[in-house]
């Protein structure tokens, strides 16, 4: 995975994330919604076999993107913890 800013203004962030696909921009963009202080979370592939994702995440005034940008990876993160903490518990 390679991380390229492409615009990052105080209330907006665009990034675009070479070798990923929906699987990890659809969790992203789910988890960005569940923050009450993003406004837009959305991305978006120009072509479904070549193209690379553009996360675009933007905020209220008093949330820096980045910051709601990190929060939602630490919550996927531990979401995905209890998730494999789960799995190991179920399947021995």
């Amino acid at each position: 995975m390679e991380l390229k800013i492409l615009e990052d203004k105080k209330n907006r962030l665009v990034v675009e994330i070479k070798g990923e696909d929906h699987t990890l921009c659809n969790a992203l963009k789910a988890e960005l919604w569940n923050d009450k202080k993003v406004t837009v979370a959305s991305y978006r592939i120009a072509h479904p076999l070549v193209g690379i994702p553009t996360l675009i995440v933007e905020t209220e005034s008093s949330t820096a993107p980045k910051k709601a940008l990190q929060n939602a990876i630490s919550r996927l993160s531990k979401q995905n913890d209890e998730f494999k903490k789960e799995v190991k518990a179920k399947i021995k």
